[in-house]
């Protein structure tokens, strides 16, 4: 990770994420995501700011980017774990897996930038996830709808990753509110029903 911050799984993923969605302007996101500064982890705040910038510029397929992004930050972090951690979460109890996962995830969004912290509370099976400092919310001016997609596809997936299917649902973004300083994720946990093939 960068001296600024700024974590190469976020980075990896974005780059893939775009390729896939958008690969007739790779080239131009190349401008800022080069091959040299993926490789060495050596983007910092200011490409990255730049490349945000103009996927907000593209329209709605901004939100499939960001997701898709998410998802293979997801991807990424679980096939890096041991084969002994995956497994242990994988057999883990249903309600502990779901505990568990969180930090997973959460781990996820400090990786991405490491200003960026996740903190979770558990109340009647449902989790709040305040998101303080996301790097993806940071806008000079209010936006109209939500920018952190990225996150709540990551906590998506993992828990899917363990055979958990909980969709993470965006509850305020810092983006959209004058005065946020949070984005707060919400993930029904209580709704967690595991599927008979758990996919490590």
């Amino acid at each position: 990770m960068r001296d600024d911050g700024v974590g190469r799984v976020l980075v990896a993923s974005l780059h893939e994420a775009i390729a896939e969605a958008l690969p007739m302007r790779l080239g131009f996101y190349e401008n800022w995501l080069n091959a040299e500064g993926l490789r060495d982890g050596t983007i910092g705040l200011a490409p990255l700011s730049a490349v945000l910038s103009f996927l907000r510029q593209e329209g709605e397929i901004y939100d499939s980017i960001m997701a898709n992004a998410g998802a293979y930050a997801a991807d990424w972090t679980v096939d890096s774990m041991t084969p002994i951690r995956r497994t242990l979460l994988s057999v883990a109890p249903t309600w502990l897996r779901a505990r568990l996962l969180l930090n997973v995830a959460g781990g996820i969004v400090h990786r991405s930038y490491q200003g960026s912290r996740a903190r979770s509370r558990v109340r009647k099976g449902i989790a709040r996830v305040e998101l303080q400092g996301s790097i993806l919310c940071a806008v000079r001016e209010p936006v109209r709808a939500p920018l952190c997609r990225f996150y709540a596809a990551a906590f998506s997936r993992v828990m899917a990753r363990f055979a958990l299917p909980i969709e993470s649902t965006i509850t305020e973004c810092r983006a959209t509110t004058p005065a946020g300083s949070v984005c707060v994720l919400t993930v029904p946990l209580r709704q967690a029903s595991p599927v008979e093939q758990v996919t490590v």
